[in-house]
């Protein structure tokens, strides 16, 4: 049965393809039928390029919630954590605090956070990490920019810089994690590691270094010395940008 569209939707209407007389008295099954089919098309013949954060994360949706407009969902989402990667990484009990999001919304970001790690992942194995820098990054970031908590991990490394081990060592609160050189000095040894490198987040978003950021990175690297195991760079991640110890001299 047509359905009279709110003032709103007059332009939704017209975008996709109605004229004014028609946009009056459009079903909104139908419209939202052809929204759907419109950004399907323009994903699968132009790629992820082709199409916006909001109309990526509505494709997602879609799958959860079949029958209904998702996109004032959508928009509740975006506003709420800012970008699509900030969305599928946000925590279960933050995403259901928004109206609308139940456990199948969240299975569906999850799983499409789950496919972009392992994405990233793939990139790196098998591969000396050094020549491959911009997918190491690529797969930090896609594993820690978005924590609302500091993590240090180690990625432990053959004589050929190739991974042996993505560890998450520490956990933390906000803006601090306990890093003991003993601990990273007893894992590489259990994995008879040739080399490491040090990765952690910044929760707030900058990635710069703090003065126990470098100090610990001493204290580790001088630890490691010892034991004949390399230290290559410790990498600090933020929601923007990530920085290299090594790059900027304090290693």
């Amino acid at each position: 049965m047509a359905t009279n569209l709110r003032n709103t939707e007059f332009a939704e209407a017209a975008i996709l393809g109605f004229s004014l007389s028609q946009a009056s008295v459009v079903d909104l099954k139908k419209l939202q039928h052809r929204h759907r089919a419109n950004a399907r098309a323009r994903f699968l013949n132009g790629g992820p390029q082709a199409i916006a954060d909001f109309e990526l994360l509505e494709l997602v949706i879609f799958r959860a919630i079949p029958h209904r407009d998702v996109r004032p969902i959508c928009k509740l989402l975006l506003r709420q954590f800012g970008s699509f990667g900030n969305v599928i990484a946000a925590p279960p009990s933050d995403l259901k605090k928004i109206a609308g999001i139940g456990q199948a919304v969240v299975n569906e970001l999850k799983v499409v956070q789950a496919a972009a790690h392992k994405m990233a992942q793939r990139q790196v194995l098998d591969k000396d990490v050094l020549t491959a820098w911009d997918q190491l990054i690529n797969y930090c970031r896609s594993k820690m920019a978005h924590l609302k908590y500091e993590q240090f991990r180690v990625l432990f490394l053959d004589s050929k810089n190739v991974l042996i081990a993505d560890e998450c060592l520490q956990s933390g609160i906000v803006n601090h994690v306990p890093v003991y050189p003993r601990q990273v000095a007893k894992r590489a040894l259990e994995l008879d590691a040739s080399a490491i490198i040090l990765v952690h987040n910044h929760p707030s978003g900058d990635p710069t270094p703090s003065d126990a950021d470098i100090t610990v990175t001493h204290e580790i690297i001088d630890a490691l010395h010892a034991l004949s195991i390399t230290v290559h760079d410790h990498v600090i991640i933020g929601k923007t940008g990530e920085v290299s110890l090594k790059s900027q001299g304090d290693i």
